[in-house]
């Protein structure tokens, strides 16, 4: 037997040796601190200082602000970000409040219908779907071509920066469907009916009473769509838009090369404002009382719609979610198409597409299925060990632990790739000598930080349901805390385990910033790069639907399997606690 297997030698002293204070959660605590900073903070920090850094001297300046700011293309950029954002604010808030009011407001058969397929639209990658819509609401679109031939007129819906404002509302307005019907259920019915017993009716009720108590809701779902918009890449490089801040980023270093101080100037404005962003939704809300007098607030006082009222009503709906589906009709049809051009509908139908999908992409979906998986498992591995340190142990730090997870909401995907790309620059895969940079394995990587945050909340989630009681007794029974947590805590958790597993998988299967900036080979592309790939061309579009498909079904099923998780999950424990 070797030195190293007996008690008191340099092995087991080691770990003590490096981390002389910390032991057991202390010590997952330290090393998860350590992978996160390592692949989340240092990337990140190296894109803001190369952003201050003379490409020349390699001195600290502020020149590269300044040749951004003097380009006019970087200025068109910065401002043609700012105004996609807000302005995608802006209409989805017109398509959201319709559905929010009218679903809580009145006594509506079918609303739960109606704020189900409201969410649709997140199942679907908002570049997936931009050449269907263009296709429907183009110039020479289905929309354009039937308004020409009826009245003579065409509208640009989708010329330039139009078109991704309207993928963009479409995609992302369910943030704010969601956030906002929250608020107006739990807003106090008392302030409501003392409103209205001052004379305050209608649209001076809504306008004066109830959408401001709804505002943390609406908030909250409005800064979401603004950092989303500002910092996505597909949707704008689909619909050939360059003007903008994360497609220049990403020209920049792909055209010119990762030495050009524009792109981490670029990344380096996209970070700031996706903080920002946070920052001023916070401060708006700041010093003001949104609380409710009764428990769970009661929501508004519903009311039953006379003939007139609810025809108008189901007709908003019907408009609203007409055009909130679109891109689901547009890229099924695209499908299946044979061609589809200066039409209002396809010329043909065929099941051609699926063939040349399946026979080119076996590969992105096999890739994908790597990736993801790879990148699910660690975050829930990750996600449930933050969770317990989090909310079950007094260790230093532990919170700051759980915000560094969360912090990578706040960094866009390009930015993340781009800092995998200066991270691992000039380094070497070990024993094959190959540029680490293009690894697969960095990819999978960068998948597993832009989605810990989803299985963080969902191993959370399902560990506050967990009583700390049943460790308590398992730990006086004799079982050690590692025992206690594989034997009691990790069972308990299944159901949110594999919910953050199934989100976590579903929604790193269609990531495209990050993955775009560190696909080396199509050989070691996924699915979301296949789609773009395929998309570039007029005859790849139609195969290029068919992956998009695809790429739609794994998010929703996932959605789906996620939900029944947590669904039989809470009938389970239910079931328990009434035996």
């Amino acid at each position: 037997m070797s030195d190293t297997s007996r008690p008191g030698s340099i092995a087991d002293k080691l770990p003590s040796a490096l981390f002389p204070r910390l032991s057991g959660l202390g010590m997952v605590a330290a090393l998860i601190a350590m992978l996160l900073i390592g692949l989340l903070i240092i990337p990140v920090l190296l894109v803001i200082y190369v952003a201050f850094l003379d490409p020349n001297t390699g001195a600290l300046t502020l020149n590269n602000f300044q040749d951004f700011f003097g380009s006019s293309l970087f200025r068109e950029s910065f401002w043609n970000s700012f105004y996609v954002s807000a302005m995608s604010v802006v209409v989805a808030t017109i398509i959201a409040l319709p559905l929010a009011y009218i679903t809580t407001r009145f006594n509506f058969a079918g609303s739960m219908i109606i704020q189900s397929l409201g969410f649709i639209p997140l199942i679907m990658p908002p570049f997936v779907g931009a050449v269907a819509m263009q296709l429907i609401f183009g110039r020479n679109g289905t929309i354009n071509l039937l308004l020409k031939e009826k009245f003579g007129v065409s509208i640009p819906f989708m010329d330039g920066l139009n078109g991704v404002i309207l993928v963009q509302s479409i995609h992302y307005f369910p943030f704010i469907l969601i956030n906002l019907s929250t608020s107006l259920r739990n807003i106090d019915r008392s302030m409501e009916e003392a409103a209205q017993n001052l004379g305050s009716y209608g649209m001076r009720l809504f306008r004066r009473v109830v959408f401001p108590l709804a505002m943390p809701g609406y908030i909250a779902g409005a800064a979401l769509v603004f950092i989303k918009v500002f910092d996505d890449l597909g949707t704008p490089l689909l619909l050939n838009v360059n003007n903008m801040l994360a497609p220049q980023a990403f020209l920049r270093i792909s055209s010119i090369g990762i030495s050009d101080p524009m792109g981490y100037v670029i990344s380096f404005i996209l970070v700031a404002f996706s903080i920002f962003s946070l920052w001023a939704s916070f401060l708006f809300m700041r010093g003001k009382d949104y609380s409710t007098v009764q428990k769970g607030g009661g929501g508004l006082s519903k009311r039953d719609l006379r003939t007139h009222e609810k025809i108008m009503a189901y007709g908003v709906v019907a408009l609203i979610l007409l055009a909130v589906l679109s891109p689901h009709i547009g890229l099924t049809l695209l499908s299946f198409a044979t061609i589809w051009s200066y039409a209002p509908l396809p010329d043909g139908y065929t099941m051609q597409n699926f063939v040349t999908m399946w026979n080119s992409s076996g590969e992105y979906i096999t890739n994908t299925v790597i990736y993801a998986g790879l990148a699910a498992v660690a975050d829930i591995i990750i996600g449930t060990a933050i969770a317990y340190i989090v909310m079950r142990t007094n260790i230093f730090g532990r919170k700051a632990l759980d915000y560094l997870a969360t912090a990578a909401l706040a960094v866009p995907g390009v930015v993340l790739g781009i800092g995998y790309l200066r991270l691992f620059h000039g380094m070497e895969v070990p024993f094959s000598g190959e540029p680490m940079a293009s690894w697969w394995i960095i990819i999978a990587l960068a998948l597993m930080i832009r989605r810990l945050p989803y299985a963080l909340r969902a191993c959370t989630a399902a560990l506050q349901q967990v009583s700390v009681s049943l460790e308590e007794a398992a730990e006086n029974l004799g079982a050690s805390k590692a025992r206690t947590v594989k034997k009691i805590v990790i069972p308990l958790m299944t159901g949110g385990i594999l919910a953050g597993f199934v989100t976590s998988f579903a929604t790193a299967a269609v990531e495209l910033s990050a993955t775009i900036m560190l696909v080396s080979s199509d050989s070691d592309a996924p699915l979301a790069y296949g789609i773009y790939l395929f998309m570039q061309t007029p005859s790849g579009r139609g195969a290029g639907a068919a992956l998009g498909l695809v790429a739609v079904l794994i998010v929703g099923l996932g959605t789906f399997l996620s939900q029944m998780v947590v669904e039989r999950d809470k009938k389970y424990r239910m079931s328990g606690q009434e035996q």
